[in-house]
Formats: structure tokens, sequence, C-alpha cells
């Protein structure tokens, strides 16, 4: 496993489009975050990182779709996946090596956003007058986020050798679970089951660890979710046919 994340990490590292997309998810959190009018620290009036942290999720649909739409596709496109599968490493380790490469990239991109507490840190009145307990909270609730988008992009880049293909399925799929329950729930259709319609959805646990307390039940979602997607990408990929 450790090989294949060895040579995603390479492969990701040596392509432009890695770094388009980390430059275009930066370049947005920053416009949102210090310059766009109603988004702005400035125009919120107190230090906090709000912004980031509502933007965020949206941004890494596109972000995550486009990391991992090559992942799967690109090998069996070009037959390089033959190649690896004779190598004594099993289908499960193949994936989870190309999984923790996606969720290490996406946090090497979130890794300069920290300049943004150091800012705002400086900027309160008085000085560090923000909450970080629930920065923190933040921080570590779109690290799960992250790593159920990741699980989704792969299971995307599975059931298609087109990146195309992989790339819309895997945003319409994180759209879907990120915000569509959650819509559902607030039609108010269906009385006492609203709630449990809208914690199907990952927004719904991904506000709750953003308000600083880390629940056991959210943890437990977000690694259900992961293993599930995997489980599925496992199941796709080792039902190929050469």
């Amino acid at each position: 496993m450790f090989s294949i994340y060895i040579k995603e990490i390479r492969s990701f590292l040596s392509s432009l489009i890695a770094y388009v997309v980390m430059l275009v998810f930066l370049l947005a959190i920053g416009l949102f975050t210090w310059v766009l009018p109603d988004y702005n620290v400035f125009d919120y009036g107190y230090a906090n990182l709000d912004t980031l942290f509502n933007m965020a999720p949206w941004l890494f649909i596109f972000l995550i779709s486009a990391i991992t739409m090559r992942s799967l596709s690109e090998e069996k496109k070009n037959g390089t996946i033959e190649i690896i599968s004779t190598k004594p490493i099993s289908d499960l380790a193949i994936i989870l090596g190309k999984y923790f490469a996606g969720l290490t990239i996406v946090l090497f991109t979130l890794l300069p956003t920290l300049i943004y507490y150091i800012t705002i840190y400086q900027l309160g009145a008085p000085k560090g007058n923000l909450d970080s307990g629930a920065i923190m909270g933040s921080y570590i609730g779109l690290f799960f986020l992250s790593s159920c988008f990741v699980a989704v992009g792969m299971f995307a880049s599975a059931i298609s050798d087109n990146q195309i293909v992989s790339f819309i399925v895997a945003m319409f799929l994180c759209f879907l679970f990120y915000n569509l329950f959650e819509l559902i729930a607030d039609f108010k259709l269906l009385g006492t089951w609203d709630s449990v319609v809208a914690n199907l959805g990952i927004n719904a646990h991904y506000q709750s660890i953003s308000r600083g307390v880390i629940d056991s039940r959210d943890l437990f979602y977000f690694i259900g979710f992961d293993i599930i997607f995997i489980a599925a990408t496992k199941t796709v990929f080792g039902g190929r046919k050469w």
C-alpha cells in the first residue's frame, strides 16, 4: 500500500492539473474570506473564519472530484492497472494507497489556510479574541468531510475509464450526500423523521463538529461513510474483466 501511496503522491505533484486545482481553491477561498462583499471578514466586523468553513465544502466538491477523477479511471484507460495487479498487492491495498494519497493532497491544500487563522488572531480586538476551539473543530470537520469526498471520488473513478465522466459523477454524488438530505428535511414533509433524513447527509455532521464538540456519533458517521464507499469501490474494482 505504501508504494502505491508514494507513487500517487509523486504523480499528483508532477501533474499540472493538481497545482491548478489547488491554486483555484486557495484563490477562491482567499477572495471569499478577504475581498468579496457580504462574505469577507471585514464586513462581518468580528474575528472569525466562518466564511472559510462555510465555503470550503462547496469548493471541495470541485477540488476533490478533480483530484480523484484520474486515480483509477486513468489506470484502467492506459492499461497500467494490469501491471499493478500483477504485483503482490491486494485490490484493497491499491485502493487504500490511492485513497490516502488523495486525502494527503487535500491536507496539503488546506495547510496554507492556517495563515488566515494567524492573521485573524492578530486582527482580533483584543489580539487573540476568537474561538480557537470552534476553529479547530471546523478544521477537524473539514478533514472528515474531505475523507468522505475522497471516498466518493474513488468510487466514481472506479466505475468509468473516462476521467470527465468520473469527475461529473463524483461532483453529483458529493453534492447529493452533502446537501440533498438537508434540503429534503427543510420541506418539513416527514414530521419527526425530518431530523433523521437531515442526519443522513454529511453537512449535519460537519456542522456538528464545527461547533468545537467532537461527538462520537459524528465520528462513527464519517468513518462508516468512508468504509461503505471504499468497500463499494473495491467491489467495482474487483469485478473488472480483463
